[in-house]
Order: C-alpha cells, then sequence, then structure tokens
C-alpha cells in the first residue's frame, strides 16, 4: 500500500540520516550519493530557489532530493540557439507546462569567448539570467559546460582562437588545459550561485566534457577527466557530476579514473539515438547485462540518458530528410516513436531521462557546425518558432504521470508475461506492490490481444509500431486501482478530494477498476461514463474522447475523501494542466498553455495562452472562489465535481497581418576585388609555421584564415605580383566547411567560381572538405606589369573534434596558390571580420565589405542606393546587397512567431545571409537547400516597430541570381505569450 507523507517521511530520516547532508557547500561533502532502501513516498516539490539547503543523492533506482525519489523527465533546449533572452521563459514555462521537470543545456565556449582572456556573459549571453528563469519555472538544471560540447556547433563549441593556439585539446595538455581551467572558472562562478544544494537555484547534475571516447584507456585521457573533475570541484560545484557515454561503452563508469578520494560523487551515462526503423533497444533490467548493456555498467547509480534522440539534425542539401527538411525528421521520430522508445527505457530502469531537443532553434549567425544548416529544429517536440507539436503528447502524458504518481520511481523486473503479438515488459514497485506493464508493437500492423493481470485477462490494442503502458494495483491516495487499461496521467490532492486523469486514444474503451469494501456514491459528470459494482469492485467504463473530459467521482465507499477520475483523450489531456502553488495544488482544463498560478487570497491568478476561443474550468484548494486570467476577472461558478468554471469561452487570438515586403534598395561591392583598392591596413599573410593539422605547403607563407585571428565568416585575400606575361593558369587550394565555396578575380577581372560538392549520404558527416580551383589565365590578363590576385573564400565553419584529434584545427581559407606557366612572387594580405559585435557577438559577422562598413544595420543610410523590386535576375559574380524596411503592429498581449521565406528557380547558383536589425539569422543557399524559412525571433524582431532587413547576395557568373520571391511568413500565433523586451540593435 502507499505510504502517507508522515510515514514516509519517519523512513526516509531513519534511512538516509547521516548519508544526506547535501549542501556542506565544501569540495568532497558534495550531498548524499548513496542511501540505503529509500522507501517509494511523495515526490520531492517542485525546485525552487527557496534559500534553504538540500542534499542530492542517489541509489540503483533513482535520484533522491532530500530523502525523496525523484523521476528526471528532462529535455534540452540551448540558450544560444535563441537570442532572445525574454523567449528563454516562454520555453522554459511551456517546457515544464508540458511535463519536463529539467532542461539540460550546454554552454558554448566560443559563444561567449571572442578572443583569449576575454569573456561575455551579458546579454544574449547572461547565463546567470537563465539560470535564475529556470529557477523561477520550477526546473531543474543538467549543466554542461564542455569544455567541448560537439552539439553541431562551430569547433563543437571550441572558439575559434583556439585553432591558433598550442597544445592537444581534449588532452592533458598544460597549454590546452590553462585555457580550460580559464573557461570553466568563469562558468563555474555563475554556477555556483545557482546550485540546489545551496538553495540559491536548481542546478542538479553538471557534465564534464561531451562523449569523450578518444583516450579512456590513456594515460592522458584519465589525467584529463581528472583534471576536470577536480578542477569543478574546487570551484565549489557540490552537486553529482556525470559524463555521457557516446554508447554502451562502460566509458568513464565510477571508479574509472582519479576522483581525489572522493567516493560516489560520480553517475554514468549514456547516449542513444536509435534509428526509427530499428526494434527499440533494452539497455537496461532487460537488456544483455555488463559493461556493455547501458544502465548495467553502473549498477550502483541510477539508468541514466544524458542524451536521448528527441530528433535527428539534418545537413546541407537535406540527404537524410530527402529534401523534406525537417518536417521528415519530425514525421519518422513521432509519438508512437516516444511512446515506443522512452516508455522502454523507463522498464528498462532508465529514471534520469533528458531528451535531445526538446527545443532546437536556431543556429543563427556562423554558429552551425559544417554537418547542419542554420535550422537546428531538429525535429523537436517544440519546434524552431516555438509551436507545439503533436510530439508533445507523450511527453507531457508520460512527465505528468512520473512526476505526479511516485511508484515509477522504484521499479524491478517482475516475472515474464506474455502477449500475443505484443513485447511485453512486467515490473514491480516493491514498496507499494504496484505492477506496470509496457506493451510494444514492432510490428506495421495495429494488434489487439489479452494481457493476463491482476486475476483478469484485460483486452489491450496497440496501433502498428507504437506502445501504451497499463498498471495493476495502483494506489492514488487512500483508493487503490484493482487495474486500469487506460495510462494514468496524474495523480493530486485538490482541495476536498485527489483527483486523478487517466489517458488515451480517441475511441479506446478505457476500463478502470477500483477496490472498494463498500458500494460508494458515484456522480457521473458525462452520461458517457458507465459503471457497475459488484463484490468489492467498481468497475468503470468510458469512451475516451465521446465528449470531451468525462468526470466520474467516488466517495463514500469507506473512504473519507472523494476521488474524481478525469478522462481524456489525446486532444483533450493536451488541455490539463497540473499546477503546483504554495497554497496547493490545483489542474487547470481548456486554454492552449497554462503558464503560472498564483493563490492571493481567495483568488487564483492564472497566465497562460489561448489559440482558439476556449472554456476554463479549474480544480483547485480550497477557500478559493475567484479566477483572473491573464490579468482579467473571469466571472466563474462551483459545479458539482468540485471544480470553479468560467462562465464564458476565453477569447481566442486575434488575426495577425503581415505586410508585403518592398521597398528594396540595392547596392553591389567587392572592391576588394579591384586593382587599386587600398589593403595597406590589412594584415600582411607572411607567417611561415602554424599551429593547424593542416600542413604548410613547402615555399609557401601561411594563409590560413585563423592564424591572422579571423575565425568566422567570409575572408579577402590579395596577392600582389609583377609580370603575368608566361602565366598560364593560377591554382588556388583552399579548405573549408561543407558548401565552402571560392571567387577569384585578376585585376577585377572574374577568373570563376569553385565550390564544394553538396554531401550525400556517404560524406554528411565529413566537417573539413579541401580542393584546388584551377583557373586559366588569358588574352589582357597575361602581360608584364603589377598585378592583383584577388580571392574571396565562403569559409563556412570549423570542423568539430568528435575524436579528439585537433580537426576543429583543419585550416579554414586558402591554403596554396601555384601558377603553371611561370612562378611569380606574390605579396599576400588578408581581411577578415571586424572586431566582434559589442551587442551580438563574434559569431554575428565575417569579413564581406558591407559587414565591416555597416550595410547590414539599421540606420544605414542607403538613400542613395537603386530602388529595385523583387524577384531579381541578375548575372555577377560576386556581392550584392539589398535592404528594405517593415513595420509590424501586432496587437499588444499577442505571441506571433515569424518567419522569412526566400523561394527561387532551384537552378540560380547563389545563396543569402539574413540580417535582420543588424542580426545574422542564416544563410540560405538557393540551388542546395532544404531550408527556405528563417525563424525572425521577437525581441530581434520588433512585432510593434519598424524592422530593418539586409541581405547580402553572393552569386555565381554561372548563372542568374536573385533573390526571388522573398515575404513574411507566420508561423503561428497566441493570445497571451510572454512580455518581450526589444534587444539592442545597434546601429550606424
Amino acid at each position: 500500500m502507499a505510504l502517507s507523507r508522515r510515514s514516509f517521511s519517519a523512513l526516509a530520516g531513519a534511512a538516509a540520516l547521516g548519508l544526506a547532508l547535501g549542501g556542506s557547500g565544501g569540495p568532497g561533502a558534495p550531498s548524499a550519493y548513496a542511501a540505503r532502501s529509500v522507501p517509494t513516498g511523495p515526490p520531492p516539490p517542485p525546485p525552487s530557489a527557496d534559500g534553504r539547503r538540500h542534499s542530492v543523492g542517489f541509489d540503483r533506482y533513482s535520484l533522491l532530493i532530500d530523502g525523496r525519489r525523484l523521476v528526471l523527465w528532462s529535455g534540452e533546449m540551448h540558450p544560444f540557439r535563441l537570442p532572445s533572452p525574454a523567449l528563454w521563459r516562454d520555453v522554459l514555462q511551456k517546457m515544464r507546462a508540458y511535463g519536463y521537470n529539467a532542461v539540460s543545456v550546454y554552454v558554448a565556449w566560443n559563444y561567449h569567448s571572442p578572443a583569449p582572456g576575454k569573456y561575455d556573459f551579458t546579454g544574449v549571453r547572461d547565463l546567470d539570467l537563465f539560470l535564475r528563469m529556470a529557477a523561477e519555472t520550477g526546473l531543474y538544471v543538467i549543466l554542461r559546460p564542455g569544455p567541448y560540447i560537439n552539439a553541431e556547433v562551430d569547433g563543437g563549441g571550441f572558439p575559434g582562437w583556439l585553432t591558433a593556439t598550442e597544445g592537444t585539446a581534449r588532452t592533458a595538455d598544460p597549454t590546452y588545459l590553462k585555457h580550460v581551467d580559464e573557461w570553466l572558472s568563469h562558468v563555474d562562478a555563475i554556477a555556483a550561485r545557482h546550485l540546489f544544494t545551496r538553495g540559491t537555484g536548481t542546478v542538479l547534475l553538471y557534465q564534464i566534457e561531451n562523449e569523450y571516447d578518444a583516450h579512456v584507456g590513456e594515460p592522458t585521457g584519465r589525467a584529463y577527466m581528472a583534471h576536470l573533475y577536480k578542477k569543478v570541484r574546487a570551484d565549489g560545484i557540490d552537486v553529482p557530476l556525470f559524463h555521457n557515454d557516446k554508447g554502451r561503452n562502460s566509458h568513464w563508469i565510477p571508479g574509472s579514473f582519479d576522483t581525489g578520494g572522493e567516493k560516489r560523487g560520480w553517475l554514468y551515462g549514456f547516449d542513444g539515438y536509435p534509428s526509427p526503423s530499428q526494434t527499440p533497444p533494452d539497455w537496461g533490467y532487460f537488456g544483455s547485462g555488463g559493461k556493455t548493456g547501458g544502465a548495467s555498467a553502473s549498477p550502483r547509480t541510477p539508468g541514466f540518458m544524458p542524451e536521448s534522440g528527441g530528433g535527428w539534425f539534418d545537413p546541407w542539401g537535406g540527404a537524410w530528410s530527402k529534401g523534406k527538411g525537417y518536417a521528415e525528421s519530425r514525421r519518422t521520430r513521432d509519438a508512437a516513436y516516444e511512446r515506443r522508445f522512452y516508455l522502454t527505457h523507463l522498464a528498462n530502469g532508465i529514471t534520469v531521462h533528458n531528451v535531445y531537443m526538446a527545443f532546437g532553434g536556431t543556429s543563427w549567425g556562423w554558429l552551425p557546425a559544417p554537418v547542419v544548416y542554420t535550422s537546428y529544429d531538429y525535429g523537436a517536440a517544440l519546434d524552431e518558432g516555438r509551436r507545439p507539436t503533436d510530439k508533445l503528447v507523450p511527453m507531457h502524458q508520460i512527465g505528468h504521470m512520473l512526476q505526479r504518481i511516485p511508484d515509477f520511481a522504484r521499479l524491478d523486473r517482475a516475472d515474464d508475461v506474455k502477449v500475443r503479438g505484443l513485447r511485453t515488459y512486467h515490473l514491480k514497485n516493491p514498496d507499494t506492490g504496484a505492477h506496470v506493464y509496457v506493451l510494444r508493437n514492432d510490428g506495421d500492423q495495429e494488434v489487439s490481444s489479452t494481457l493476463r493481470a491482476a486475476g483478469a485477462d484485460l483486452p489491450v490494442t496497440v496501433p502498428a509500431r507504437d506502445a501504451r503502458l497499463m498498471v495493476t494495483g495502483l494506489s492514488l491516495g487512500r483508493h487503490k486501482v484493482r487495474y486500469s487499461t487506460a495510462q494514468p496521467m496524474l495523480f493530486l490532492d485538490a482541495g476536498r478530494q485527489d483527483v486523478a486523469v487517466f489517458c488515451g486514444r480517441q475511441g479506446d474503451l478505457a476500463r478502470v477498476v477500483l477496490e472498494a469494501a463498500e458500494e460508494p456514491l458515484v456522480t457521473r459528470m458525462s452520461q458517457e461514463a458507465a459503471y457497475a459494482y459488484d463484490r468489492g469492485l467498481l468497475r468503470l467504463a468510458v469512451p475516451l474522447g465521446a465528449g470531451g473530459l468525462i468526470g466520474v467521482r467516488v466517495e463514500g465507499d469507506g473512504n473519507d475523501r472523494p476521488l474524481l477520475l478525469l478522462f481524456a483523450d489525446e486532444a483533450t489531456s493536451m488541455r490539463l494542466w497540473p499546477y503546483d502553488t504554495p497554497s496547493g495544488s490545483l489542474l487547470v482544463h481548456g486554454p492552449a498553455l497554462l503558464r503560472t498560478a498564483t493563490v492571493r487570497g481567495s483568488t487564483v491568478h492564472l497566465t497562460g495562452d489561448t489559440v482558439g476561443e476556449t472554456g476554463l474550468e479549474m480544480w483547485g484548494p480550497r477557500g478559493i472562489d475567484g479566477v483572473t486570467w491573464n490579468g482579467r476577472t473571469v466571472p466563474v461558478s462551483a459545479t458539482g465535481s468540485g471544480s470553479l468554471r468560467a462562465g464564458a469561452p476565453l477569447a481566442g487570438v486575434p488575426e495577425v497581418t503581415l505586410p508585403a515586403l518592398g521597398g528594396w534598395r540595392t547596392r553591389t561591392e567587392n572592391p576588394e576585388s579591384g586593382p587599386g583598392f587600398d589593403d595597406s591596413a590589412w594584415k600582411a599573410a607572411d607567417r611561415t609555421s602554424s599551429h593547424s593539422t593542416t600542413p604548410v605547403p613547402k615555399g609557401q607563407p601561411v594563409l590560413f584564415a585563423d592564424d591572422y585571428g579571423f575565425h568566422y565568416g567570409d575572408v579577402w585575400y590579395r596577392g600582389t605580383f609583377t609580370d603575368s606575361t608566361n602565366v598560364e593558369s593560377v591554382s588556388l587550394a583552399y579548405s573549408t566547411g561543407t558548401q565552402g565555396l571560392l571567387m577569384a578575380w585578376l585585376d577585377g577581372e572574374p577568373l570563376g567560381t569553385h565550390r564544394m560538392p553538396v554531401p550525400d549520404n556517404s560524406t554528411i558527416r565529413q566537417g573539413s572538405w579541401s580542393d584546388t580551383a584551377v583557373f586559366p589565365v588569358r588574352g589582357p590578363r597575361r602581360g608584364p606589369g603589377r598585378r592583383v590576385l584577388s580571392v574571396l573564400v565562403r569559409r563556412m565553419q570549423h570542423d568539430q573534434d568528435g575524436a579528439a584529434r585537433d580537426t576543429h584545427k583543419a585550416a579554414r581559407g586558402l591554403t596554396a596558390v601555384t601558377f603553371t606557366g611561370a612562378a611569380p612572387k606574390v605579396r599576400w594580405r588578408i581581411q577578415g571580420e571586424a572586431a566582434p559585435d559589442p551587442v551580438r557577438g563574434p559569431l554575428n559577422n565575417g569579413g564581406l565589405y558591407g559587414e565591416r562598413e555597416g550595410w547590414h544595420l539599421p540606420g544605414f543610410p542607403d538613400r542613395d542606393w537603386e530602388l529595385v523590386t523583387f524577384p531579381r535576375a541578375a548575372r555577377r559574380q560576386g556581392v550584392t546587397w539589398y535592404r528594405t524596411t517593415f513595420r509590424l503592429a501586432v496587437e499588444q498581449g499577442v505571441d506571433a512567431s515569424i518567419g522569412l521565406t526566400l523561394d527561387d528557380d532551384r537552378n540560380r547558383s547563389y545563396r543569402a545571409q539574413i540580417f535582420l536589425n543588424g542580426w545574422n539569422m542564416g544563410q540560405y543557399i538557393n540551388d542546395v537547400g532544404p531550408q527556405h524559412t528563417f525563424v525572425l525571433p521577437n525581441g530581434i524582431l520588433r512585432t510593434r516597430g519598424t524592422n530593418t532587413l539586409a541581405l547580402a547576395v553572393l552569386s555565381e557568373f554561372t548563372t542568374l541570381s536573385g533573390p526571388g520571391q522573398v515575404r513574411l511568413t507566420l508561423l503561428g500565433a497566441a493570445a497571451g505569450g510572454v512580455p518581450v523586451t526589444p534587444l539592442p540593435s545597434l546601429g550606424r
């Protein structure tokens, strides 16, 4: 039977006394990392910066918070992929509402460090602000600051300047560790202010390094991990630390490296991204066991997946998505995928579970790694425009179940059960006696079968390639469920009654049987529900979805506390919102989203979103008789189910209209290609040695852009020489990330363009591309006198360093220049990006002339530019800029998600950088794709004001160049949202 809160506290106190001393604040005494036989009981309350010391421990079943079991149901988001701090709160509130109780975040070194010794944690890089928001929202934080993070970002998160330094990264090399220590000192100083153990924040777990599998068996690898561990502890981080094994390899399990004598402060975690086409693997109780069995590699710590695939990234050209982009990832890894794989993880004892990604966001500016384009939507449950998708259904239902029904935090494998046509997992809670069944259909046809459980034959139907969860013997407060064919979603104390929610597919017949010593009084809130009492059992049958939310109230069965049972199909469950307040728990039904709930006196103040017109009903603590919604009083009346119901529907979102884009002005650039351009202020490219992994060709100067301090975006070269009389051709060797290109001019006349190939299935993961462009030199270009060879390289991004081979140090830009017919001596100068933008950061700009001169900025004087209309059909080699302004007037209190869409003839070879109010929102490659719509985040986008849009178009001479159609696109809208402060958009 379930333990009361009082009896649980007594047992837990006896078990954990002397073991749970968390919050001592000193390295080496970081909390209770193990406990003996902590029983099942009430879960911990939602986390906050409450000023109290807390213990954080664990055993083989779960994490332990102040001696209470916690199933961590986390989702990944990256603040650096949403450059609008106000919208961080929007995403965090949505994650909490949809069932997550934690957020996992990478912290990208390159995002915060423009140069050695320089760090910036302000504005869109304000980590302190993000951690405060997470605590205010009621989410635990899993912090992952690397120093290497991978994450499909430039250099795997390493700053550009690190490519030009001595030392081998991701080893115990002292030069590298010096830089690492400096980075971690800055991050840890912020993290230490937000540790859950101290009551000053909600940082619960901390990861060191990332999928580090290169030097596992070598002294340098062990020394490196030990150094990171001791450094983090010395910085005052006293929560459990962990690493994410790249697979089920038992890499970095407890005891595998030196932790300075500290015992049990380390968790083993492993990542998993199973393909939707494969059978869900068993990485725990039901698996192969041993060192490569997943959770079995660390039998004294809970099953932990720091990254459980919630989608997949898409490369330039969309080879994996067949050119369909992230919609295809969302289709193949849909809600059914989540149920199949995540319920399988749960059945295997994975109770620390982080979905990568919950919200993918945007790899804006020069942030993306070579393997991805601008969008990092990832096919996540919240799309790039922050809109909910159908993938949130299982996250919502499972997440709230795990948070509010404590039996799931301590499950053992039980006797095997066979169900025809279904893979069946049977588990049991040793304290409460509850049984859990996960039934999975791996076939292509729906299966209807029978589960023998709780002394009955229970009908079960599972759609093709889907799964479901059923329970028997589950206690709901003072009531006990003999069995249920519908999944329990939540249970809470709401004033004078308990409330339980069961959910399933529309059209399913939910059968719930309650044990009742006496015949209870049953009140049906909906006529669709049927019930019967016989020999101590109350049998309920409810057709899900037949009438929206269906309620049945049970009282007087020997219990002095009524139980309200609510039944919801998938659509209805997505409008049920539990929320905990200091005054008690409440449940809201109706709106598209519940963001916050605050009880003041006898009134509960709700904030949230609506899309269409909707009702509002709330069950809550005693004494509540008033409701407000987004600051406005809502007339309500009491109902027979114990709720307060609005007398009139809440309004939906008003229409959002967007203007057509016009008034374009244009100007061509690349004066650097002309022989008379003054490059005297450029850096001389005359070095003879480099720390790059790319060899310097014999007899050639170093031409690698990073060696001259140019780390992001385009780079220009100008080579001056005398006499080209006998020159027959010039060969330009260069190295870039995916989809890099090179353009060359001799004395201002185009020689041609060369570009790297579009990746196919065999080269998707290739991060560095090298080739040689050979251009003939003919006619008037051959002769005596001064000659200027000008070269523009779109270098794209640095490779990641997943294998710890310093691949992020591969050269970017020109690598060698040779001639046939003659060998003139060339003096080279190089120019890349200007000093980092003080607001937008180092990844915003490259080295185009227009960028260096501020053509992308608001307020730039463009009245003398030529006025043009779209579509365009120009033919030239080089860069052309287009600028316009537009004004939006979205109503106050409306959250409109808006994108910019570009379309043109696929045969036209050009690309465009998109600048909104000076912020580089990404790169469009017309003949490659697959991305055509670019999200414009509110805050950068002024939804109530004037915006400046600039396109820097890089076109080849071989085809006509656009842009073609350029338009604003409404991605979605809701009434509500969060207050958004416009970001500084420094202009000219």
